[in-house]
C-alpha cells in the first residue's frame, strides 16, 4: 500500500455535501443569453473579435487572446451579439467589466475545431488548441491550460498529480463529475502528462468520495495503456484544505514547494479534474470551453444538486431552475464558505472560475460575529496548513507594515481561511492578509510603472537631443561645405551650393543611417530582453504580467519606428544619388 505523508495544521469544518451529492449531474436549461467577460482568466483580457448585431454559433471564438498569458473567449450559445458593454461581474467588491452580451435563437447552432488525434498529433498542436479552445484551470485559479502544458519545456515533470480532494464544505462538482466522467478525466491527465513529459500519473483524492473513487478504479482497470504513463490512485483522509496544490503534494510525494515557488520547481505539475475533461473534450472533439459544472446548493435551495451550465447564464436563472426560496436567503457565496465570496446580487454571469453557489440560511451560515481584540491563543498557528504565524501577520497586516509582512513569507499564504475558522476573536485573518497582498502588488504596480514612466521620459529626452545634435550637424556641415565653396569660387554664402555642397550632405546622410542602423540593434535588442522577461515571470508568477506587456509593446512600437526612418532615410539617400 502506498505510503501517505502529511502537512501541517488543518481542520475538520462541516462537510455539508450531502445534499448536493446525492443527485446526479443534470445538464442546466438552454440559456435565452448569456454574457460573457472578456477576462475569464488570469492575465490579459481577451479582445472582441465580433460586432453588435453579428450572428455566433455557439464555440465560435468571439475574443481573441491577447499577450502570453491569455485564452480565447467563445460563444457559449447560437444568436446575435447584442452589446459589448460594462456589466456586472462576480468580483468580492462588486466591480463591473467589459461583456459580450448574446441573445440566443434556441437552435444551439455549433461550430466546433477539427478534430485531433492527441497521440499523433505534434506537442506544438495540442498546445495551440488548448490556448484556441480557451481552456483553464477549473479548480479556481483559472491559470491558461496551455502555459502548463508547455512547462516541460523549462523544467523536468516526472509527476503529474489529479488534485480531486475537493476538501472544502459544500463543493462536490468534481466528486458528481468524476462519477459520470471518470473515463475523459483519466484520458485527459495521459493528454496532460503527455504534453509536459510526467513520467507519472498521481490521482489524489479524499476517502469521503466512495463512488467517485469506485468510479476511477473502473476506470483505470479499464484503459490501462502500456505505452503511458503509470497511474496510481491515492485515497487521502479526509482534511481540510488537503485541496491545496502544495498540501497535497506533500500529502502524496512529501515534497516541499519553495518559499514563493511553483510546484514545477520541484517537478511536479497539478491539474482540476475539470480541467482535465475539457482539454480532452476540447482535442478529442474539437469542442471549446463554453460550459462547466456547478454545485448550486444551500438551505434556502429546493433542488440542489450539480448542473453542467453554459458560460455567461445569469447565476439568477440557475438558481430559479433549482427553486431557490429568495425570501430565506441571508448569504449568497461564489465558491465555498472559507475561500469563496458574497455576491450582492444574482444578476451576474457563471463564469469559468464558478465552481458553486451557495444559497444560505440565516441559520445555517449566521452572520461573522463581531471582531474582538487578539487574546494570543495561537490556535491560528496550529491551523496554518503552511507553517505561517497568522498572529504575527496579523499585526503587521493591520499596521500596513509590508516589509515585515514579506518577511514573514505573507504571499505563501494560500488564504484557505483555516486561521478564521479557529479563531475565538471572530477576526477575519484571511481577509486582513489579501488585502495587505494586494496593497502591495498595487505599490510595486505603481512603482513599475513610475520607473516605466521615468525610462520612456529618459528614452524621449535622449532621442529629442540626439535628432538636435543631428540636425545641427547638417546645419553646420552645409554651411561649412557653402564657405569653402565661397572662398575657393569667390562667392557669397549665399550662393547656391555645388557638387562640393552634395557631397557634404551625403556624408552627412551616411551618418545618420549608421546612427539609425545602431539604433536599430538597440532597438531588437530590447525586444528580445522584454520577450524574455515576460516569460520568465508567466513560468514563475513574479512580476507583474500587464506592466511586462506594455513594456514588450512599447519595445516593439520603438523598432518600428526606428526601422521606418532607418527606410526613409535610405529612400532619401537613394533619391539624392
Amino acid at each position: 500500500m502506498a505510503r501517505h505523508f502529511d502537512f501541517p495544521g488543518g481542520i475538520h469544518p462541516p462537510a455539508r455535501k450531502q445534499r448536493s451529492a446525492e443527485a446526479p449531474l443534470r445538464s442546466a436549461p438552454l440559456p435565452s443569453r448569456v454574457v460573457l467577460p472578456l477576462q475569464q482568466h488570469i492575465g490579459t483580457p481577451a479582445e472582441p473579435c465580433v460586432s453588435p448585431g453579428q450572428y455566433v454559433r455557439t464555440g465560435e471564438r468571439i475574443a481573441i487572446a491577447q499577450g502570453m498569458v491569455s485564452t480565447d473567449i467563445h460563444a457559449s450559445i447560437s444568436g446575435w451579439v447584442r452589446s459589448i458593454e460594462s456589466h456586472p461581474v462576480p468580483h468580492p467588491s462588486g466591480e463591473r467589466a467589459s461583456c459580450i452580451v448574446i441573445d440566443g435563437d434556441d437552435k444551439d447552432e455549433w461550430q466546433r475545431l477539427p478534430v485531433l488525434n492527441w497521440r499523433q498529433s505534434h506537442h506544438a498542436e495540442l498546445i495551440e488548441r488548448l490556448r484556441h479552445a480557451g481552456i483553464v484551470g477549473l479548480g479556481g485559479a483559472t491559470f491558461p491550460a496551455q502555459i502548463k502544458a508547455a512547462i516541460g519545456e523549462h523544467h523536468r515533470i516526472d509527476s503529474l498529480v489529479v488534485n480531486a480532494a475537493e476538501c472544502e464544505p459544500y463543493i462536490t462538482t468534481d466528486d458528481v463529475m468524476l462519477r459520470t466522467h471518470a473515463d475523459d478525466v483519466v484520458e485527459g491527465a495521459r493528454l496532460m502528462a503527455h504534453l509536459c513529459g510526467a513520467e507519472r500519473i498521481l490521482i489524489g483524492i479524499e476517502d469521503d468520495k466512495p463512488e467517485a473513487i469506485n468510479a476511477l478504479e473502473a476506470s483505470l482497470r479499464a484503459s490501462g495503456t502500456d505505452d503511458d504513463a503509470p497511474i496510481a490512485l491515492r485515497v487521502i483522509a479526509t482534511r481540510y484544505p488537503s485541496g491545496g496544490e502544495k498540501q497535497l503534494i506533500k500529502r502524496l510525494l512529501n515534497r516541499e514547494v519553495p518559499s514563493r515557488g511553483l510546484p514545477a520547481d520541484i517537478g511536479v505539475l497539478c491539474h482540476n479534474p475539470g480541467t482535465l475533461r475539457a482539454a480532452v473534450q476540447a482535442v478529442r472533439e474539437g469542442r471549446p470551453m463554453v460550459s462547466r459544472v456547478v454545485t448550486l446548493t444551500g438551505a434556502a435551495v429546493n433542488r440542489p444538486g450539480n448542473v453542467e451550465a453554459r458560460l455567461g447564464s445569469l447565476m439568477c436563472d440557475l438558481l430559479a431552475a433549482a427553486e431557490l426560496r429568495e425570501a430565506e436567503v441571508s448569504r449568497l457565496i461564489m465558491g465555498g464558505p472559507l475561500m469563496g465570496f458574497e455576491l450582492s446580487h444574482t444578476e451576474i454571469p457563471l463564469v469559468k472560475a464558478s465552481n458553486c453557489l451557495i444559497a444560505a440560511t440565516q441559520d445555517e451560515l449566521p452572520t461573522a460575529p463581531p471582531e474582538q481584540p487578539c487574546i494570543r491563543c495561537g490556535a491560528c498557528e496550529t491551523a496554518c496548513p503552511a507553517g505561517l504565524l497568522p498572529q504575527q501577520l496579523y499585526w503587521y497586516a493591520r499596521s500596513h507594515d509590508h516589509d515585515k509582512a514579506e518577511l514573514f513569507n505573507l504571499f505563501d499564504c494560500i488564504e484557505c481561511g483555516a486561521c478564521d475558522f479557529v479563531c475565538p476573536s471572530h477576526i477575519p485573518l484571511a481577509q486582513y492578509f489579501r488585502a495587505a497582498k494586494d496593497e502591495i502588488r498595487f505599490r510595486r504596480h505603481e512603482a513599475l510603472k513610475a520607473e516605466h514612466a521615468r525610462h520612456r521620459f529618459e528614452l524621449r529626452q535622449a532621442r529629442m537631443e540626439r535628432e538636435a545634435a543631428e540636425k545641427e550637424a547638417r546645419r553646420q556641415a552645409r554651411k561649412a561645405a557653402i564657405r569653402r565653396r565661397s572662398q575657393d569660387q569667390g562667392l557669397s554664402e549665399d550662393s547656391q551650393p555645388t557638387e562640393t555642397t552634395d557631397n557634404a550632405a551625403n556624408a552627412v546622410m551616411e551618418d545618420d543611417i549608421k546612427t539609425l542602423r545602431i539604433a536599430q540593434a538597440a532597438a531588437r535588442a530590447a525586444v528580445k530582453k522584454a520577450e524574455k522577461a515576460l516569460a520568465r515571470a508567466s513560468e514563475t508568477g513574479e512580476g507583474d504580467i500587464d506592466d511586462l506587456e506594455v513594456q514588450l509593446a512599447t519595445a516593439r512600437e520603438n523598432l518600428r519606428t526606428t526601422e521606418s526612418r532607418l527606410s526613409a532615410a535610405r529612400e532619401a539617400r537613394e533619391n539624392a544619388s
